[in-house]
């Protein structure tokens, strides 16, 4: 069996623990995704999936269970150690880009390395430059934030969270602020580098109609995995 991407083990979290509001908002779930994997994460507003996506993303820990990126446990990490290994192997998109305004397209692309190495390195920087050709915005790598439109704002948030080369992308409701056509575009792109790096995408989302183009569809409910679909024979 193939060491999978992200496993969660008997995973539970629970807030105001040992106060009289304490209260369990996941109930130990277990999921695997393993290298490759294309799937959507739903459910309504209250099921949990912020609190699955802060564990998922490294940004909580779990009450009880445990979650491992790669096979590596992550539970018992320190915040450097998970901080490091959340900057080395995932990475996110969000509804708002999050883009610093006074930067680039490339300086906003390259923050991940910046971040943890200070001044980018000459191939670091034409790395940046090649994930912007490949989200197509080419001509478009020395405009700030203000000068891009919100879908080529968003494409520049996929670059960034590439640079690093993870093996797990998340994406938190990537759609949510564009048009229909925009949003596809968008999500042909995460398409396209799960098929060509086999990156593994997990697409966190309302949108029933994203979901359905997703190769498999976990739907969280009161806190609990209450379905897993895999589509077999999907065409990518």
């Amino acid at each position: 069996m193939t060491t999978a991407v992200l496993e969660l083990l008997e995973l539970r979290k629970s807030y105001g623990i040992g106060t009289p509001v304490e209260v369990e908002v996941l109930h130990g779930l277990d999921l695997r995704l393993e290298p490759g994997e294309f799937a959507a994460l739903i459910g309504p507003s209250g099921s949990g999936k912020t609190t699955l996506l802060n564990l998922l993303g490294l940004l909580d820990r779990p009450t009880s269970g445990d979650l491992l990126l790669l096979g590596q446990p992550t539970r018992e990490l320190d915040d450097d150690a998970r901080t490091a290994l959340r900057g080395r192997r995932m990475g996110f998109v969000f509804q708002f880009h999050h883009l610093l305004p006074a930067f680039t397209a490339t300086e906003n692309v390259l923050m991940p390395v910046m971040a943890a190495s200070g001044r980018p390195s000459p191939a670091a920087i034409r790395e940046a430059e090649s994930l912007l050709d490949a989200v197509g915005l080419a001509d478009h790598r020395h405009k700030k934030p203000a000068e891009l439109s919100g879908g080529q704002q968003q494409r520049v948030a996929i670059a960034r969270a590439l640079m690093p080369n993870p093996a797990l992308l998340l994406a938190d409701e990537p759609t949510g602020n564009l048009d229909t056509h925009t949003a596809d575009e968008v999500f042909e792109l995460f398409r396209r580098f799960n098929r060509e790096r086999g990156l593994t995408v997990l697409v966190v989302t309302h949108d029933p109609r994203l979901a359905e183009r997703c190769d498999r569809e976990i739907k969280l409910v009161d806190g609990r995995i209450v379905s897993d679909e895999r589509r077999v024979g999907r065409q990518r």
